[in-house]
């Protein structure tokens, strides 16, 4: 049989027969998280959200398109949203494989297949997603990219990891994986949080490409410079302050 032929069929095969559960931290985003959790849903067999303490409908929309939907009562931040989903997903819905996947539209539920792929064949413990590695960033503001291009250099120097993308929630982990890193920075700085336990925890990782999509209301919502420095604070915090 051609390789090829075989790989296809031994990625369906393992896509029908391993649990894949999406987790989505959702914040103030009734106009998009139906459209994400339906996205979603179409590439894995459940969505976990976790409304923030939203002020508007997004928890109600959400589960109205089909998510389990759980509730913070305090707005703790991203990186806080994904572990209370992941400890969700692993202790009721005995998931193979968590995707992080976010509710504001700029992910793309066709990627979902492509990223758990090197876990589903035993080559990684945990796939990063990129904007940069292939596919394109969708209307990304020069002066962003520049800002995660200095990311990058910046997980290297203070973590160690040799990455294209230092800041792209898009990501697959196995139920190991899942279980061994634990995020305690609730914010943003999470992402740079999982890169250093990757380190630490000696996981294999690797990189896929994703496509990013960004509109105007989700630029506005997350400025560049603005979420950069509370980054840099929250870890330079967390690694040299005891």
């Amino acid at each position: 049989m051609d390789r090829k032929v075989f790989l296809v069929l031994t990625i369906y095969r393992l896509l029908s027969t391993m649990k894949i559960v999406a987790v989505i931290p959702a914040y103030n985003e009734e106009t998009r998280v139906g459209a994400a959790v339906r996205d979603a849903l179409a590439h894995t067999h459940a969505v976990v959200v976790v409304d923030d303490q939203s002020t508007d409908r997004s928890g109600q929309i959400a589960e109205e398109a089909g998510a389990i939907v759980l509730t913070h009562h305090l707005n703790r931040g991203q990186g806080a949203a994904l572990q209370t989903a992941t400890d969700y997903a692993l202790k009721y819905l005995s998931p193979d494989i968590i995707v992080h996947f976010d509710a504001d539209g700029q992910m793309q539920g066709s990627d979902i297949e492509g990223i758990v792929t090197p876990i589903m064949l035993g080559e990684a413990d945990i796939v990063l997603g990129s904007r940069f590695l292939g596919k394109q960033a969708e209307n990304m503001p020069t002066f962003r990219r520049l800002v995660l291009r200095a990311g990058v250099l910046f997980t290297f120097l203070l973590s160690g990891i040799r990455i294209s993308d230092s800041q792209n929630g898009f990501r697959a982990l196995s139920r190991t994986a899942a279980e061994d890193i634990r995020i305690s920075l609730d914010r943003m700085a999470h992402a740079s949080e999982i890169l250093d336990l990757i380190k630490v925890k000696a996981l294999r990782y690797r990189e896929h490409p994703v496509t990013i999509r960004y509109s105007v209301d989700t630029l506005q919502k997350s400025p560049s410079t603005f979420r950069a420095f509370e980054i840099v604070k929250d870890l330079l915090k967390k690694k040299f302050v005891r």
